[in-house]
């Protein structure tokens, strides 16, 4: 297996964060709201970064900024919830985006699993995990999380995340 190092590589042809920002803004993306509950009260932050890692066992990823008021409460969370957002919670996705208020307050519906994670109302999927890995990543960590318990409902659109703006299929 063939594993590289980018420290041990020359930074040759580094892309600008303006243009990086730029094509990944080009690249649309699922919005989900994650979850959690470390003791502390319930967090949350909107992501698009999901992503499946392996079927056998069942893996997901997604990234958190370090300096992501959240952070630190997932940091030592054992599980956690992704809530994936129907195309009319746009609302939703931009209150749990917005940083220095209570995104749990009214009007925000939500309720807590068998296992005390907290879980938005009203979503088309959800995914309850437990936290395998924090890794590092430049000004963010990945979390890598196994599926221990997985709903969706029979019906609804996906909210998307493209050139800014949200959007649906």
């Amino acid at each position: 297996m063939l594993s590289i190092s980018l420290s041990s590589h020359p930074a040759v042809g580094l892309v600008e964060p303006a243009r990086f920002k730029q094509i990944f803004r080009a690249y649309p993306g699922g919005v989900v709201v994650v979850t959690a509950d470390s003791g502390a009260g319930p967090v949350g932050f909107t992501a698009t970064s999901l992503a499946s890692v392996s079927l056998d066992p069942p893996l997901v990823s997604f990234g958190i900024a370090k300096s992501s008021s959240s952070w630190p409460h997932l940091e030592r969370a054992e599980s956690v919830v992704v809530n994936f957002l129907d195309a009319a919670q746009e609302d939703l996705a931009r209150r749990f985006a917005t940083s220095g208020i209570d995104r749990f307050a009214a009007p925000t519906r939500w309720h807590r699993l068998p296992g005390g994670e907290p879980a938005l109302d009203g979503v088309t999927g959800r995914l309850r995990l437990a936290v395998e890995q924090l890794v590092p990543a430049g000004d963010a960590h990945i979390v890598v999380a196994r599926v221990v318990e997985a709903w969706q409902a029979e019906d609804g659109r996906p909210l998307l995340f493209h050139n800014g703006s949200y959007q649906s299929l």
